[in-house]
Parts: structure tokens; sequence; C-alpha cells
């Protein structure tokens, strides 16, 4: 079996947050979705965990951190071309996420920042290696 990485976000809302996951091309799994978390996929191997405080407090004794005020931590996650960068990012802002950086062009790789409803960050990038700087 592959690893499998599962990225567990606190959400204030479970459905709108299902909602903006889904309306920026993740799918849900319904067997580990219930009332409290929602497992939303974004490939085979690469799954979000969208659960509500009360369920994500089960599982860490910290408190949970006011992600509209302070970066826990970015979620770099790679398309498969640089239209792709924005057609995600694009989706991310009419579902009401907000697009935190400007995007930046390095050549190699395009980059583009978005925070969902949570405040929790994103960065969506298309790299091309072949045009990587030797």
């Amino acid at each position: 079996m592959s690893q499998q990485i599962f990225i567990n976000l606190p959400v204030k809302d479970l459905k709108q947050s299902m909602d903006f996951y889904t309306a920026i091309g993740f799918t849900n799994n319904p067997q580990f979705t219930d009332d409290k978390a929602a497992c939303m996929v974004v490939s085979d191997t690469i799954f979000v965990m969208l659960l509500i405080h009360e369920r994500f407090k089960d599982f860490t004794s910290k408190e949970i951190a006011d992600t509209r005020k302070t970066v826990a931590v970015l979620n770099a996650l790679s398309v498969e071309s640089a239209e792709g960068v924005n057609e995600v990012v694009d989706k991310a802002i009419a579902a009401g996420g907000n697009e935190y950086a400007e995007p930046k062009d390095y050549g190699f790789m395009q980059q583009r920042c978005f925070e969902d409803l949570d405040g929790h960050n994103w960065e969506i990038t298309y790299m091309d290696m072949s045009q990587f700087p030797q």
C-alpha cells in the first residue's frame, strides 16, 4: 500500500467547509464522514480531514490556533499545469476563500496562495523541472 497523508484541519462549520473544498475540486468520502468530521479526497494518497473543534480536541490537549490571526502550517499542493494553479485558486476565491499573497512566477514554478473559510493556508504550485535553473 502506498504511503498516505491525512491533513487534519479544525473547522467552525463542517457543512460550509465541505462545500468549500468540494467547490475547489476535492471529493467527499462518506465512509469517513459524520456530523463531526468529513474526509475530503484530494488524490489516492492525500486526504483532508475536516473536524469540528469539539472533535479536533479529541486528538490534542493543545489549544486550537486561531488561523485567522496565526499561521499554524502552510499546506502546499502541486497541480498538473500553470492553468491548474489559477483554476484551483480562482475556485477557492469564488467559494469564499481569500488570496493572501501576490501570484509568483519563478520561471520553473508558478504559485498562488489562498486561505480557506477558517484561515488555513494553501499554496498551489506547478513546477516544470525542465525549466529549473542549472
